[in-house]
């Protein structure tokens, strides 16, 4: 199969599928663009890595029929998603809301929009960067809506690199961790779970600072 023919069968909401069809490029960019473009919210950010990391283990071809080197995963996801972050935020800050300026089609919804600004007035700028990257679809709008209110590029930076680092490296260590204990002919049935489980940790600290400040506003 070409890789014109590998693109064209990839189906962009499976992680698997787009693995197969793009290897390690393919990691990259989307991990760039499901944090950089507003068109990528729908990608499998999470999922995608923790596959990578399967796929980077000793254990890559049995289970994924490819392997990926995991020294560049560990370095490429992170710089990626970091450099999507910053584009995210430079086009909030040069365009403010005229971004969101459209209305809900089948794929975008305001809701989304609103939840990443949720997120930013509950817990400040910086946890809402750092936190936001480990909740799907907000981690793609939160990044403009730090640009459009006003948060400077220098101050973004510095939680987004840390978001980056926490997230990328993170659900692809899970996975490179993991894979061993994944029989291949149920991967497909584990890949989900796994996932859920690594990001449900991940949010831990979110439901933490949920109810300290439920608690806080219900103090008399």
């Amino acid at each position: 199969m070409t890789v014109l023919h590998a693109a064209v069968a990839a189906n962009p909401l499976d992680p698997k599928s787009l693995l197969g069809a793009f290897g390690l490029i393919g990691v990259l960019v989307i991990v760039f663009a499901e944090t950089g473009l507003l068109i990528g919210f729908f990608l499998p950010g999470d999922s995608l890595l923790f596959l990578a990391g399967v796929a980077a283990s000793p254990f890559a071809e049995r289970l994924v029929g490819l392997h990926l080197p995991l020294s560049t995963l560990l370095v490429g996801a992170p710089v990626c998603a970091i450099a999507g972050a910053q584009l995210g935020h430079l086009l909030g800050a040069r365009w403010g809301r005229r971004l969101f300026d459209r209305p809900d089609s089948r794929l975008f919804k305001r809701a989304y929009v609103e939840r990443a600004e949720h997120s930013f007035a509950r817990f400040g700028p910086a946890k809402a960067v750092i936190l936001a990257r480990f909740i799907p679809v907000v981690r793609t709008f939160l990044n403009p809506v730090a640009g459009i209110v006003g948060m400077p590029a220098r101050r973004f930076a510095i939680y987004n690199v840390l978001g980056a680092v926490l997230w990328a490296d993170g659900v692809v260590l899970a996975g490179y961790k993991l894979a061993d204990v994944i029989p291949a002919a149920v991967l497909d049935r584990y890949l989900l779970p796994a996932v859920a489980l690594v990001v449900a940790v991940s949010l831990a600290p979110v439901v933490v600072e949920f109810l300290r400040e439920r608690r806080r506003v219900s103090a008399p």
